[in-house]
């Protein structure tokens, strides 16, 4: 660990693949808090609540309360049953119309910005190959052009930087990429479900 650190020093040969490595796995985390606060907690928590007093109000033909809770409740799929709702009196056709231009905007926003966590975990492997490649030129130029006793320590300078980059890009790389699928798993959930529980309630009011 201490010698990785020693890697980002300025003083080291391929410091600048480590920064930047470090800098796009940042970003990638920053993308990855917003994205987990937005759909892991703004857009999850206290759904199954909502929807069982919904479903009560709506059983019971209490559309007025069931249309007032609904747009008090800041939940994607608050939005879509306020809307389904809302356009009762205008039939099946606009209900399922009403419905569908809520889902459109959405959907999209549970989906936003985890393609470009997706990129930063790319980013970081390649990243790290590149240093990888960096640190082999420099351990090929090192046993061409190095006087013999300075061989050993600038060989073992190069593939420090081989294997310090790629370890790097590996660290930054995995820890995204299962952020990336646990943010995906859960939007799609919660798109199927703003699908199947709208599709329930139109049905219901039909």
């Amino acid at each position: 660990m201490s010698k990785m650190l020693e890697s980002f020093s300025p003083d080291a040969d391929g410091f600048q693949f480590m920064w930047i490595i470090l800098i796009v796995f940042m970003i990638g985390l920053g993308f990855s808090i917003e994205r987990f606060v937005y759909i892991m907690l703004k857009s999850s928590s206290g759904r199954a609540r909502f929807l069982a007093d919904f479903g009560k109000l709506i059983s019971s033909q209490q559309f007025d309360q069931a249309l007032s809770l609904a747009n008090a409740t800041n939940l994607p799929i608050a939005r879509v049953m306020a809307a389904i709702v809302g356009a009762k009196n205008q039939g099946r056709d606009g209900m399922q119309a009403a419905c569908d231009a809520v889902f459109l905007t959405e959907a999209p926003r549970l989906t936003r910005y985890v393609s470009i966590i997706s990129v930063m975990a790319s980013i970081s492997t390649l990243l790290g190959l590149m240093g990888t490649i960096y640190g082999l030129i420099f351990t090929f130029d090192a046993v061409a052009n190095k006087p013999a006793a300075e061989r050993p320590k600038a060989l073992a300078d190069g593939i420090a930087i081989a294997m310090g980059t790629t370890l790097l890009g590996l660290l930054s790389a995995v820890p995204l990429l299962v952020i990336v699928g646990i943010l995906n798993m859960n939007s799609e959930r919660l798109i199927q479900e703003m699908e199947e529980k709208g599709l329930k309630i139109i049905n219901s009011l039909s």
